[in-house]
């Protein structure tokens, strides 16, 4: 079994107010000190996209340079020479894994190597680290780290919204940031290297309908006007925008020493995104009912002379409309032509999110697709996904309906500054794009294509690699996939049923075309679908069973070793353990087993399924009927972080790692099929472990393990059943935190798979001349 959807550690947040900012250097090429004893070349497994990206920022600086940021999977930057997006945080270290949560980013306009990025994932305690500023000067190939005394929220709710991170157009040492949290406005005149409070802002960003609260994304973006400065100086109007209903802009006229709310600033709605076309003079805000990024049903367009400080409501549809269903997030100007302006809906999820565009300052609008006769609508688009063709989720269009979708919550949408035939957006399977937008204006039809090659941002909760068979993993949000080329985007994901999320997944170890996967959705959408569903080609097609009743969610399930029953702990609170023999026509009650059980089976004997909760290993004999409590003590009293599996070939050996700090914390093995357990000396803590091909001349399986051997974390190799370790990766290559999925290459010796934080599944293979299949 593999299923390693846990969630974070909550830890009590830092205090706030620390007067003193530190300085924590990030790796570069030359800093790298625990350096991979056996090197490893490290590859993405090909999806492309599968997250959520919050924010795009294209260079003003030069042609071709753009940023994308994501909630959960670090920053990239556009390689225009490959058509690639390169990662940049795959640096950030396990221990500060809340840095993959990227709240801001903004690029000089006068120098294109200068980049900064605020990080930092929850602001609700889960992180236990502050956030940080990271700036760079070769447009994040290295970066220098600036920790604040506040945390950020990459990953909370309104992350959608921004730019809250922004530099002087004319002086690049100045740069405000936004905060969340009730935090206010802090402003840095060194390049990013210190940061101060700015006690003129008079408010803290508190939303007033949750004062206090955590969740309140506070300052949510700051918008300079070039007009107002020169070269070498500070700009002297700034505009932020706040999470407040009632008083959601604020300007400063001398630099950003004081602040007051912006006179006639439209109430009642939260301005998600704040822009300025400084050749119009007009400041263009998009707000919307709710934070989001995931909901949203009213909102308004507006538009703010700076000049004259009149106001006028523009919205494509005005929230006094009962056709307005939505708000407004994505936001953006076309810099080469003054009066062009574009937004995206927040959220639309029926029947897809809507694109609108004005040439004329918002006094009339167009929109990317509309209604022409129910159910029929005509696009002013044609969306090719032949780069990513599992981004139709396994659905066929169905009028109103239509596959692709182009996507339900557009908050980062961006016109180049150098061409404005280009805009990208998050739509698609991350990243949608363009490169004719100006047929729009013609009446004709804008291209739109998947730009995420090199963006992998999918969730990996489980990777299995049966022997003979194509690699299949378990996944967040897209359900999973069936890789047969590593380097390719899958054609579907699964169906039959389809889940939203995967949990757990599992082979037969002796008929290994033998699958079982669980997942969630709700039970109340799909009535006659199961969340549990089978395969005997090794993943290429899929069918299901029956269910017990009232099972929302997939939990974990194993399989036998020769395939012929199943038990399954479905993850609904309380839900009891079953078990099935044949492919789950009928589920009977396992005793002897607490609900929720993490479960695993013995990769020889068909009868022996073994079960982890609270502490308690148990042990059935009998087909997962009846289980057995062996070890009641010495292993980690939660199932946060427990990953056991038992080795293929070797009846009765089971390893067990549990990586929750705050309690039992370690390795251990198992010889006597969960009898008894002996901890491993030789890590000090771990995280997960896998299993792969036997070194040459070895009978035992290659150990792959996430742990800490010698004072250093990192992932390991262990070719002598956990004796020694060697290890293969870098301080280059962290990938944000441990792999909740790891597993070896049963036909390949050395071969490794694992997932990074929000960074998609890696393969990793040895490139050192030392390595060879000994």
């Amino acid at each position: 079994m593999t299923g390693d959807g846990m969630t974070r550690r909550q830890v009590m947040a830092a205090a706030l107010g620390i007067p003193a900012i530190g300085l924590l250097p990030a790796p570069s090429a030359a800093a790298v000190t625990a350096a991979a004893s056996d090197p490893y070349a490290f590859r993405n497994v090909r999806i492309g996209g599968g997250g959520f990206v919050t924010g795009i920022v294209f260079s003003e600086a030069r042609k071709d340079l753009a940023y994308a940021r994501t909630d959960v999977g670090g920053m990239y930057r556009w390689n225009a020479a490959t058509g690639t997006w390169k990662p940049l945080l795959d640096w950030v270290d396990w221990d500060h894994w809340g840095y993959m949560g990227v709240a801001g980013v903004t690029a000089s306009p006068s120098d294109a190597n200068k980049v900064w990025a605020a990080v930092g994932m929850y602001t609700n305690g889960v992180d236990p680290n502050n956030g940080a500023v990271l700036r760079s000067h070769d447009q994040g190939d290295t970066w220098q780290v600036t920790e604040l005394p506040f945390t950020l929220g990459g990953n909370m709710s309104g992350r959608g919204m921004g730019e809250r991170l922004a530099v002087d157009p004319h002086n690049d040492d100045i740069l405000f940031l936004g905060a969340p949290a009730g935090n206010g406005l802090w402003r840095s005149t060194d390049g990013g290297a210190s940061w101060s409070r700015v006690d003129g802002f008079p408010t803290s960003g508190d939303d007033p309908q949750t004062p206090g609260s955590t969740e309140d994304p506070g300052v949510v973006w700051v918008v300079f006007d070039p007009d107002t400065g020169r070269a070498g100086s500070a700009t002297q109007s700034v505009y932020a925008g706040v999470a407040d209903r009632d008083q959601p802009v604020y300007r400063s006229t001398d630099g950003g020493t004081t602040w007051a709310p912006l006179a006639g600033a439209p109430t009642g709605y939260l301005p998600h995104k704040g822009v300025l076309d400084p050749v119009s003079h007009l400041l263009y805000i998009a707000t919307s009912d709710t934070y989001g990024p995931f909901d949203g049903g009213k909102g308004d367009v507006w538009k703010h002379h700076t000049a004259t400080g009149a106001w006028t409501r523009i919205s494509p549809v005005p929230s006094t409309s009962d056709d307005n269903t939505f708000g407004y997030s994505g936001l953006t100007v076309d810099r080469r032509r003054p009066g062009t302006v574009m937004v995206g809906t927040q959220v639309s999820w029926w029947p897809d999110g809507n694109i609108f565009r004005s040439t004329d300052s918002g006094a009339t609008w167009t929109r990317i697709w509309d209604w022409a006769g129910y159910p029929d609508r005509t696009l002013r688009y044609d969306f090719d996904i032949s780069a990513t063709p599992w981004a139709t989720m396994g659905m066929e269009s169905e009028p109103p309906v239509l596959v692709p979708r182009i996507g339900q919550a557009i908050s980062a949408m961006e016109i180049d500054p150098f061409d404005s035939d280009r805009m990208l957006f998050n739509g698609g399977p991350g990243i949608a794009g363009t490169r004719n937008l100006t047929a729009w204006d013609a009446g004709g039809t804008v291209d739109l294509v998947p730009v995420v090659e090199g963006v992998e941002e999918t969730a990996v909760l489980g990777l299995i690699k049966p022997p003979g068979g194509a690699l299949i993993s378990a996944l967040g949000d897209v359900g999973g996939f069936r890789h047969e080329n590593l380097d390719a985007p899958p054609e579907t994901i699964f169906t039959s049923p389809v889940f939203t999320t995967t949990r757990s997944i599992d082979y037969a170890e002796r008929k290994p075309e033998v699958i079982v996967r669980a997942g969630d959705f709700h039970d109340s959408d799909r009535p006659g679908d199961s969340h549990v569903a089978f395969s005997t080609d090794g993943g290429a097609t899929w069918f299901q069973g029956t269910e017990p009743s009232g099972v929302n969610l997939g939990g974990s399930v194993a399989a036998a070793s020769d395939g012929s029953r199943f038990v399954w702990a479905p993850g609904d609170s309380g839900r009891p353990v079953v078990h099935s023999v044949g492919f789950g026509t009928s589920w009977s009650p396992s005793t002897g087993v607490p609900a929720n059980a993490i479960l695993a089976s013995d990769r020889v004997d068909p009868m022996t399924f073994y079960a982890f909760s609270g502490g308690t290993f148990h042990v059935s004999t009998d087909g997962g009927a009846t289980f057995t409590a062996t070890v009641t003590d010495g292993l980690p009293a939660t199932d946060w972080g427990v990953r056991f599996k038992a080795v293929p070939g070797h009846q009765g050996d089971i390893w067990l790692v549990g990586s929750a700090t705050w309690t039992t914390h370690g390795l251990w093995r198992s010889t006597d099929a969960g009898t008894t357990f002996t901890r491993v000396t030789t890590v000090e803590q771990a995280d997960n472990i896998g299993f792969g091909k036997a070194a040459l001349g070895r009978d035992y399986p290659t150990l792959y393990a996430a742990v800490k051997a010698g004072g250093v974390r990192g992932v390991f190799r262990s070719e002598d059943t956990g004796r020694s370790w060697t290890r293969i990766n870098d301080d280059l290559h962290r990938f944000g935190g441990p792999p909740e999925s790891l597993t070896g290459d049963p036909d390949r010796y050395g071969r490794v798979y694992l997932s990074g934080y929000g960074r998609g599944i890696f393969y990793g293979d040895p490139s050192g001349s030392g390595t060879a299949e000994r």
